[in-house]
């Protein structure tokens, strides 16, 4: 088994699910942790902002790092990480004389851990000896979608059967992936994307312009994503008077769920269909369901927006991956590092933009919706106009 690159592809598969478990666990418990350790709603906000944060400085700074610890060594490190923290989560609340103190430690552990997932895992599978390499691209992040889905699925199940005071016993169910897939890639081989020393330094990406325009792609990516995910919930339930229960299955859930339909399916069928012409087609799919969701009135037609929004998305974060990789097959670590920080920029940017622009227009969710059609349409753009040729050289 240890000697497969098949193993070493469901290893990379169970990581993008114990990522899902680090962005999407936590802010199950807002309300718990609220009332049971007395925190303001504005450290509840500063617990997402940390998770993020240090996750985008883990991508910025990886490069200077990850080539000399190699792959192996990171992505184990990654794991032990993440099922720190979860554990942290469980104890430190209790054991510090600040029980935010203790939450913000263990949000910071598993951060770094996700941080360093995110950069790693992608590449790895890039550089597996396969030949579908776009389709599996795709079919990797689509486990990033079943994995929120489960996560929302299982705990919701888990708190209604036995009580949110358990969640200590949830955090640490979850912190069985992480401990588990450790153990996993110890038994797999981890190839690396390119030779230590050769692959491009951040000054070289940074003079080359095709980098730029997949800079911006990712960042729209990341922003076209979270822009409708993260407010789906609250959108279904003020604009739409859905009530929260069914709000979040079918906004947040139903978008997780229809995201991870489109990466499968081009994680099946990608090797029939160019991958270019995907992307354009999700892009304006996806200027076509900000538009549903926020030009429209009728509840089902919002919501059919906000699922259309998920169906549109899928590709564009690993499409994006795929085409860097293509195009400058000595990016290395530095390249998914930085384009993984632009799809953190972007992941914070959308759903920013959304929230200011509502709160301009007195709390109009579908007016910050519709700004956030600039992010698919610039996406759009870049892949018409990204120069071929230059590309091709650059490799």
């Amino acid at each position: 088994m240890g000697k497969s690159y098949t193993h070493t592809k469901y290893a990379c598969y169970i990581a993008y699910v114990t990522q899902a478990v680090v962005n999407n666990f936590v802010p199950l418990l807002f309300l718990t942790f609220q009332k049971s350790f007395s925190i303001s709603l504005n450290q509840i906000a500063m617990l997402v902002t940390v998770n993020f944060g240090v996750q985008m400085a883990v991508d910025f700074s990886s490069s200077l790092f990850i080539d000399r610890l190699g792959y192996s060594f990171s992505v184990k490190a990654a794991h032990l990480l993440v099922a720190a923290g979860l554990l942290g989560l469980c104890v430190l609340p209790s054991v510090l004389p600040n029980a935010f103190a203790g939450i913000i430690s263990a949000v910071v552990l598993y951060a770094v851990g996700g941080g360093l997932l995110e950069v790693l895992v992608s590449p790895i599978v890039e550089a597996c000896p396969t030949e579908k390499k776009e389709s599996e691209m795709s079919l990797l992040h689509s486990f990033y979608c079943w994995g929120h889905v489960l996560v929302i699925l299982c705990s919701t199940a888990f708190f209604a059967l036995f009580g949110l005071e358990n969640w200590r016993i949830m955090a640490c169910i979850w912190m069985l992936i992480p401990l588990g897939n450790f153990a996993f890639f110890c038994a797999v081989p981890i190839p690396t994307l390119v030779e230590e020393g050769k692959g491009m330094k951040i000054r070289e990406l940074a003079k080359t312009g095709v980098f730029w325009k997949l800079f911006l792609m990712m960042l729209c990516a990341g922003a076209s994503e979270q822009g409708m995910s993260q407010w789906a919930s609250a959108f279904a339930e003020a604009s739409l008077h859905i009530p929260k229960t069914a709000g979040d299955l079918l906004g947040p859930c139903a978008f997780a769920v229809m995201m991870g339909f489109s990466r499968l399916f081009f994680g099946k069928c990608g090797d029939r269909i160019p991958l270019e012409k995907f992307m354009n087609l999700s892009s304006l799919l996806c200027i076509a369901s900000y538009l549903l969701a926020s030009i429209f009135h009728a509840p089902a037609l919002c919501l059919l927006g906000c699922m259309l929004c998920g169906l549109s998305v899928g590709i564009m974060w690993p499409g994006t991956f795929s085409i860097a990789a293509k195009g400058l097959r000595s990016g290395g670590t530095a390249m998914f590092a930085l384009l993984a920080l632009a799809g953190d920029i972007g992941c914070a940017a959308g759903p920013a933009l959304v929230g200011n622009v509502a709160e301009l227009w007195g709390g109009n969710l579908q007016i910050g919706l519709l700004a956030a059609v600039i992010f698919p349409a610039l996406l759009l753009l870049c892949n018409l106009f990204r120069p071929r040729r230059k590309e091709k050289d650059a490799s």
